[in-house]
């Protein structure tokens, strides 16, 4: 990994570091576009061809049976179940911790409001597939969703050569009550559940990472004219780590590495105080990427978005990190909380020097579906709240009511709104 004083970052270097690897959305849509507009016009049957197309996979029945969930819990081994029951267990305690509470306040005698909070009925999540399996995607996203008590829990997933959906996958859906399961990935799956087919339920709201195809969809989706909204949309993994010399150059290394092996379009920076601790991450880096599976993945990422920057002092690396504002934020520190106080943009931070991204991306409890891409400077990590919305509740006794009668008829008048002051008016008469 190069070695460069912040202060010495060329501005084009500086514009690489913070643009990343933005997925190219503009590129694909039109195909996207022609995609979502078949889907809508032929249902299962252009679900059925984009299979073949671009899975290689024959598939003949859409949804996903009990049969099917049943054999998958046969095929998965007891450890690698258990793991996955308690990680649902974690996330389940992190997320109920998120529930709102439902208050209603007088404002002033007679008039009382507050905010009443319900589930979204039906919510559509995408699990992606093709280079990799992830289990740990269905549970973050169906964890919320079920905590949040939505009614309709729609799980999509791209099918294997042979037209099934890999066992671990359906455990994992099963470990959070989802029984809606469809074989269909990519953009098509996107489509089916903005608009429904003959097999797969219309939602209201779309959840889930996936290729540049899905994120296109999803916008797609979103400027669909139908009443849909989808999540942050998602972009390459990303790790932005802040350490002093008291950081152990292996740890380290270790953490920029593991979320390089995501894909080549993965960003890994380390901002330090410490010239000496960067110079023994960077020989750190040299020895641990040719002992790991994926070195040649890692080796590509590390070349196109990795850095190890080196700072006059904490404040000064706090302050790239903001803004940066990175996915995933290590603080490797001789004291992380005060460091951490001065962190305003970041998706999900981990304090200390036993605190991997690793286990926030399995089993910590907390969300590993974060925004990317700078996105964090204005949204959050997945959570109970995406799941449901808030509806305002007001109550006005005639006392109340009376209180504000006159002050409404200067505001109705301004307004030229004379049936709302005689709404009003007619209780009075």
């Amino acid at each position: 990994m190069q070695i460069t004083r912040i202060k010495d970052l060329a501005p084009d270097a500086y514009e690489r570091l913070m643009r990343r690897a933005g997925a190219d959305v503009q590129r694909v849509m039109p195909q996207v576009q022609e995609i979502m507009a078949d889907v809508r016009e032929r249902g299962d049957v252009a679900l059925r061809e984009y299979a073949a197309r671009f899975d290689g996979a024959g598939v003949d029945e859409i949804r996903v049976s009990e049969d099917e969930i049943a054999e998958a819990k046969r095929q998965v081994a007891p450890e690698l179940l258990a793991s996955l029951h308690q990680a649902r267990d974690n996330l389940e305690r992190f997320h109920r911790q998120q529930l709102p509470a439902e208050d209603l306040h007088e404002l002033q005698p007679g008039v009382r409001t507050g905010r009443m909070w319900r589930p979204i009925e039906r919510v559509g999540l995408y699990a992606p597939g093709g280079k990799a399996l992830y289990p740990s995607t269905v549970l973050m996203l169906g964890v919320p969703a079920m905590v949040a008590g939505c009614e309709r829990r729609v799980l999509c997933m791209p099918p294997q050569k042979d037209g099934s959906l890999p066992a671990v996958m359906l455990v994992a859906a099963a470990c959070v009550g989802i029984r809606d399961i469809f074989k269909v990935g990519g953009a098509q799956a996107i489509a089916a559940m903005t608009f429904g087919t003959e097999s797969v339920p219309q939602v209201y709201k779309v959840f889930g990472p996936g290729s540049v195809y899905v994120v296109a969809a999803k916008i797609c989706a979103a400027s669909s004219g139908l009443p849909i909204a989808i999540d942050c949309p998602p972009g390459p993994s990303e790790v932005l780590i802040i350490a002093d010399h008291t950081a152990q150059p292996a740890f380290v290394a270790a953490d920029l590495l593991s979320q390089a092996e995501h894909g080549e379009d993965s960003a890994a920076i380390l901002l330090t105080p410490s010239e000496p601790l960067a110079q023994e991450v960077q020989a750190a880096v040299e020895r641990q990427i040719p002992e790991l599976p994926e070195a040649r993945r890692i080796q590509a990422a590390i070349d196109r978005y990795g850095m190890i920057l080196v700072a006059a002092d904490l404040q000064a690396c706090t302050d790239f990190a903001n803004a940066y504002a990175p996915e995933h934020l290590e603080i490797m520190t001789e004291d992380p909380w005060t460091v951490s106080r001065d962190v305003v943009n970041a998706g999900s931070v981990f304090l200390g020097h036993y605190s991997p991204v690793t286990m926030g991306d399995y089993l910590s409890g907390t969300n590993h579906v974060i925004p990317t891409g700078g996105y964090a400077r204005m949204f959050s990590p997945l959570s109970v709240d995406e799941f449901i919305k808030k509806l305002e509740v007001q109550e006005l006794t005639p006392q109340g009511l009376q209180a504000l009668h006159e002050p409404l008829r200067a505001l109705t008048a301004a307004e030229g709104f004379t049936a709302h002051q005689r709404a009003v008016d007619v209780r009075f008469s």
